[in-house]
């Protein structure tokens, strides 16, 4: 009970970080590409247009390559579970003393890596096995098509912020309130991607922020360079 509890949870991490990227990717490319052509020319329809096929072209994009990685990945968990197996039915007695040194190289006395490794195994000894080789648990694999909505969705999501933003105000504030929601957006998806990988918030609040405000200034200097005149 408490292993399945333990994989539930690594999976629901595991799409949970596919959001968040899915959310942090949304904002920054839509963000890049509306004000990119808000630098070109302040017509809404032409940014509404362009924001939304960059929408729907992004998050069909986060969805398929999600779906690819995550499904190559359970290919290959499989591959070791199944491997496992087979080596546990072929020479057992062998994958017990490869059970046995892998504590011992974790600092256990002989006497109770063998203890351990005969509890675990008696317990469940493909378990013992997985988690000691590969860090795995048959639980934990990931479903492809939960990562792939999570990350679609929450990009859509993302990108709205930038969309709604730069639609909104008068022309002349279009850009400047682009900037601002982008930048509290990607405070919040930076805070959000730190606690969840225990990371330094301030530095990953810093580095989405900065990574963002440049692609906003690189597109909106493109769009003015390239700019055009409507009506």
């Amino acid at each position: 009970m408490g292993d399945s509890l333990l994989g539930s949870e690594k999976s629901k991490l595991n799409w949970l970080r596919a959001a968040v990227l899915g959310a942090n990717d949304g904002v920054v490319s839509i963000a890049g590409l509306v004000v990119g052509v808000a630098g070109a020319t302040n017509e809404s329809g032409a940014i509404a247009a362009a924001g939304i096929a960059g929408l729907v072209a992004g998050a069909l994009s986060m969805a398929a390559g999600e779906y690819v990685s995550v499904s190559s990945q359970r290919d290959a968990e499989k591959a070791y579970i199944a491997k496992e197996k087979m080596e546990l039915q072929d020479n057992p007695e062998a994958e017990m003393l490869e059970l046995v040194e892998y504590y011992e190289r974790k600092g256990l006395k002989p006497t109770t890596a063998k203890t351990v490794a005969k509890e675990l195994t008696d317990h469940d000894v493909l378990a013992a096995h997985l988690e000691a080789e590969y860090g795995l648990q048959e639980s934990d694999l990931i479903n492809p098509m939960h990562a792939a909505w999570a990350s679609a969705i929450s990009f859509v999501c993302g990108g709205m912020i930038p969309i709604t933003a730069v639609l909104l105000p008068h022309e002349n504030m279009k850009v400047p309130v682009t900037f601002i929601s982008v930048i509290f957006a990607l405070c919040i998806t930076g805070y959000v991607s730190a606690k969840l990988s225990d990371a330094d918030v301030r530095k990953a609040i810093r580095r989405v922020v900065i990574g963002g405000i440049f692609a906003m200034a690189i597109t909106y200097i493109i769009g003015r360079i390239f700019g055009v005149t409507v009506g």
